[in-house]
């Protein structure tokens, strides 16, 4: 029997999630949002591209979340994308109450599923699905670290001329602008960037870094990035259906690890077929340690704010 995948939330990061999952076979996917035609419009068009690509999985667009039940896998896109000018905090209580709902709604037909958050603000909407669902810590995830990371590696490589398969990089913390890159966990070829470039241009990574999803939503106008963003969610999925038991940046919920307690905060973890087998931590400098904390503290002045919410 195939696995069964569901991604709640059908615009530009659902319909991409759902498609890039279906293309490299990692089951079946049920693609659902609550705007009638889109789910199953985006799914037909998908699915008759399966002769071009040659995969068979199939892809459903629905509006019941009947149709998600028994899913290994839960993908959460679903909310309002960020504006020009609109922070991920802005995000916050516009975005609450549709997790909530959805989150509840697909977990009651789907109570051993693992949960995969992509909504902004993220590792917010982390704590929302957790709190939603009543999953322990490995069920609920959120995708962060890899999308952060792959902007890092691509504006090494630009800068070094190098191709992006030579490059590894390394950003722990919230997803957001307070997120915290590490120079010189991140390579080349297995060589630290601190050895290839001055430390001008390495800020100027790091702030960059900091700022690619502002920058992307900025030059939209009217959308934020969903290719990269979807194509890290396929990596979780398949790192957990394969039972691949790889270590990848992603927002965990924290109980005591690096200093942190009841708090999601993006950090290496091992993924495997239970979701997230262990946090992974490295030792830090002071000045690193104290960024990530800082990081974290960001996340909880709002997540402080949800019981006072719809939660």
């Amino acid at each position: 029997m195939r696995n069964k995948l569901t991604v709640i939330g059908a615009g530009h990061v659902g319909e991409t999630v759902a498609f890039n999952c279906a293309r490299l076979e990692l089951g079946d996917v049920v693609l659902l949002d609550v705007l009638e035609g889109v789910p199953q419009g985006k799914a037909l068009d998908s699915w008759e591209s399966t002769p071009i690509f040659g995969f068979d999985s199939n892809i459903l667009g629905t509006n019941d979340y009947a149709d998600t039940a028994d899913s290994q896998i839960i993908v959460i896109t679903a909310g309002l994308p960020r504006k020009p000018g609109m922070s991920r905090d802005d995000l916050f209580f516009k975005n609450l109450e549709i997790v909530e709902s959805c989150v509840t709604q697909a977990t009651e037909v789907s109570p051993e599923a693992i949960l995969i958050v992509v909504t902004n603000p993220l590792d917010v909407m982390c704590e929302v699905a957790r709190r939603a669902s009543g999953f322990p810590r490995n069920r609920v995830i959120g995708m962060a670290g890899i999308l952060d990371s792959a902007r890092m590696r691509a504006f090494i490589a630009m800068e070094l001329g190098v191709s992006v398969e030579n490059t590894h990089a390394f950003v722990l913390g919230g997803h957001g602008d307070s997120m915290v890159p590490l120079p010189r966990f991140s390579t080349v070829a297995g060589i630290p960037i601190t050895k290839l470039l001055p430390e001008d241009k390495i800020n100027a990574i790091v702030e960059r870094t900091r700022k690619g999803g502002g920058e992307i939503v900025a030059l939209l106008k009217t959308g934020s990035a969903y290719y990269a963003p979807a194509l890290a969610v396929a990596e979780m999925v398949e790192a957990i259906l394969k039972d691949k038991h790889k270590i990848l940046p992603c927002a965990a919920y924290l109980e005591g690890e690096y200093g942190l307690t009841e708090t999601f905060a993006g950090v290496p973890i091992q993924l495997g077929r239970e979701g997230m087998e262990k946090v992974v931590e490295i030792a830090l400098t002071d000045e690193e340690r104290e960024a990530l904390h800082q990081s974290a503290g960001a996340v909880k002045e709002w997540v402080d704010k949800i019981p006072a919410a719809t939660v």
